[in-house]
């Protein structure tokens, strides 16, 4: 793993085709959270040394492989997501915590629905004590080639107007660090002045409207 901030870690890349991921692993005093999925064991390791993880946060069914077992018994940690994605999670292992409609907090992290993507795609956003503030997309809006893009899933309750007002959302807040779960290329994560965040969120706001 690699540290991004004093208290926040990037997994090893995962690639499958033209799609890449990364996990991350944020330290809290409360308890750290693991961000996506890795499966990775060098990366397992290195959390067991960091003090491991007591709760893992998926933004969309996309994120569910079957290391989501592994990883609850290696650190018996709560598995959370939305209702509507926890049925896709629980073909692994089941989901120990489900976000309903209308959860805007969990303890320290912001839960913000963001439909669209899917239809149960969720993003968290967590202000951090050492002066910035983090942002989790999962694949809401991601990277590719370095440029900032969606991708609506029709199939899993996606839909162009839906992911429209989840960018307007996410663009009331004003986030130093941004980080998909799926990318395309080489940048997986990018840290943003607000200008260049308004930007990509009218940007993909724009390209969607032309859709609908």
């Amino acid at each position: 793993m690699k540290q991004l901030q004093p208290d926040l870690w990037q997994s090893t890349r995962y690639s499958s085709g033209m799609l890449n991921s990364y996990a991350y692993l944020l330290l809290r005093p409360a308890g750290n959270v693991l961000f996506y999925n890795s499966g990775n064991e060098s990366d397992l390791r290195q959390m067991d040394a960091l003090g491991g993880a007591q709760l893992q946060l998926l933004t969309h069914r996309d994120e569910a492989t079957p290391s989501l077992a592994r990883i609850k018994d290696r650190f018996g940690l709560t598995l959370a997501s939305s209702a509507l994605e926890a049925p896709y999670l629980e073909k692994y292992t089941p989901v120990d915590l489900v976000l309903e409609p209308g959860t805007t907090q969990l303890q320290d992290i912001h839960v913000i629905e963001t439909p669209g993507h899917t239809d149960g795609s969720l993003c968290f956003f967590y202000e951090s004590p050492h002066g910035k503030s983090y942002l989790f997309t999962g694949d809401t809006i991601f990277l590719w080639d370095g440029d900032w893009s969606t991708f609506v899933m029709p199939k899993a309750g996606g839909s162009a107007s839906a992911l429209v007002g989840s960018l307007k959302e996410l663009g009331r807040i004003q986030p130093d660090l941004v980080m998909s779960s799926g990318f395309v290329g080489d940048v997986g994560l990018l840290d943003l002045t607000p200008a260049e965040w308004n930007q990509a969120i009218e940007h993909n706001i724009q390209k969607l409207e032309r859709l609908t």
